[in-house]
């Protein structure tokens, strides 16, 4: 299993962090050793003194694909989720400034959160759904898939030409404006369209 991510996803985001918006998907990838096991807190590493929360719409693929069509990339799932991309910033800053990979500010033991999974089929339109993320009982992150600049279909399509994708491959979509720092205590919570599907606690 591999976690293909999408960043400057939002045009939003694009702006608070002061980034060039992209001609093309920026995509990323963490390895599954990233993945928070279930019902586990997040320790915030000793190599970071600003991890920052991300919360992210979440695709499962169910088959093997490659080269996909956009019009057929609806078929390579069944469901979706919600998961929180946590990110070192003050790492990947200075990698950033010189120009290296920011890899270990992405994909560190326990950076990606992944709650529960939904079949997408429960919703009417996937380009407009309303997810929400809460720290400590106040909405920090408000989003809606409608504002992608890339739909969930046009990401598969494009992540495909590089990358094969197999059966339980998962894709963090992207997120929207609100990213913050987390503190010792902090308590996460997630929602899509009203659902709670994930929370964490922060240690």
């Amino acid at each position: 299993m591999k976690i293909i991510c999408v960043g400057r996803n939002y045009a939003d985001h694009i702006k608070e962090l002061d980034n060039e918006r992209p001609k093309d998907p920026v995509v990323f990838i963490k390895p599954d050793s990233a993945v928070l096991p279930k019902e586990q807190d997040f320790y915030i590493p000793d190599f970071s003194n600003e991890i920052h929360y991300e919360l992210e719409v979440l695709v499962k693929i169910k088959k093997v694909g490659k080269h996909i069509n956009e019009k057929f990339a609806h078929t390579y799932y069944d469901e979706i989720g919600l998961g929180i991309d946590f990110t070192a910033r003050d790492l990947q800053s200075k990698l950033k400034e010189k120009g290296l990979p920011w890899e270990i500010s992405k994909g560190f033991d326990g950076s990606a959160v992944i709650g529960k999974w939904i079949d997408k089929n429960k919703f009417e339109n996937l380009n407009d759904l309303n997810f929400t993320l809460s720290k400590n009982g106040e909405i920090v992150q408000n989003g809606n898939t409608g504002l992608m600049l890339w739909s969930i279909d046009s990401l598969i399509s494009y992540v495909s030409k590089y990358f094969m994708l197999k059966k339980g491959d998962i894709i963090f979509t992207g997120t929207p404006a609100g990213v913050g720092k987390i503190s010792v205590n902090d308590y996460l919570s997630a929602a899509l369209e009203g659902e709670e599907l994930l929370k964490v606690k922060i240690k």
